[in-house]
């Protein structure tokens, strides 16, 4: 966990704004006839375009510059040939390197005419990041922000994924602490003012068990529903501050 001095916060923050902006920039593309692997090029471009770098790109193997998790995939689908087809929703993982620090976000996508079952469960997730993030407080706990959003969740019928979770961002990509999705209040690591997590909760339609693949080359798995119902994950940057929180990948 590492807490950040003012200067390192403002780099922080500009490298997870360029994050936000990455997905407000592909938003505009993502529609029936698109591949994943396009998506993932315009996200690339539009990263070096503004002097950064694609975190996820050759990090412990991994081979694109983005996530793209569609469907079923709950997180580190790959950019392929793949076309997205009204009906779809994809996920787009999406994190800049500007200046040495770190913003790491992303948001579940429609395409085309989408399920009224499978859009609620997109606004679901949503909301739970939400109520995850609305549960910071300095000197709080992770597992206050994983009880907000499992209540949340499964008052809507739905399912949070255990195995997967947030972590601590800014001067690398991934450190301590774990930022579950389920938890009982104050317990788990302590929320230290000055230090930045991701909040990122993945939410099942069903409560199957999780299936994993293999990436070529890379330490990373492909995680899907077993029963091929569909997922929606949504995340944010945030700063814990010394009265609250801060949303470091908000526009």
């Amino acid at each position: 966990m590492t807490v950040l001095s003012g200067e390192e916060i403002q780099k922080t923050r500009l490298s997870a704004r360029l994050a936000a902006r990455v997905l407000e920039h592909v938003s505009g593309f993502i529609k029936p006839g698109i591949k994943t692997l396009e998506i993932d090029q315009i996200c690339h471009d539009f990263m070096l375009s503004n002097n950064a770098i694609p975190a996820t790109l050759n990090y412990r193997g991994y081979p694109k510059s983005t996530c793209t998790s569609v469907n079923s995939i709950i997180c580190h689908g790959v950019p392929d040939e793949t076309v997205l087809v009204d009906g779809d929703i994809v996920n787009v993982d999406a994190t800049c390197i500007l200046d040495g620090f770190y913003g790491d976000t992303s948001r579940t996508f429609l395409v085309g005419d989408v399920d009224p079952e499978i859009r609620r469960l997109v606004d679901v997730a949503q909301t739970a990041m939400f109520k995850g993030i609305e549960a910071i407080t300095p000197y709080g706990t992770v597992e206050d922000i994983g009880f907000a959003v499992n209540k949340y969740v499964t008052r809507q019928g739905f399912y949070v994924v255990k195995e997967i979770g947030g972590h601590g961002i800014g001067k690398s990509f991934h450190e301590e602490p774990f930022v579950p999705s389920f938890g009982k209040k104050n317990k788990g690591s302590k929320l230290t003012p000055f230090h930045c997590i991701t909040v990122e909760p993945m939410v099942n339609m069903t409560d199957a068990k999780i299936a994993e693949s293999p990436i070529s080359g890379s330490d990373h798995k492909i995680y899907k529903t077993s029963d091929g119902t569909p997922s929606a994950q949504f995340e944010h940057t945030v700063m814990v501050t010394d009265t609250g929180y801060e949303i470091l990948t908000m526009l």
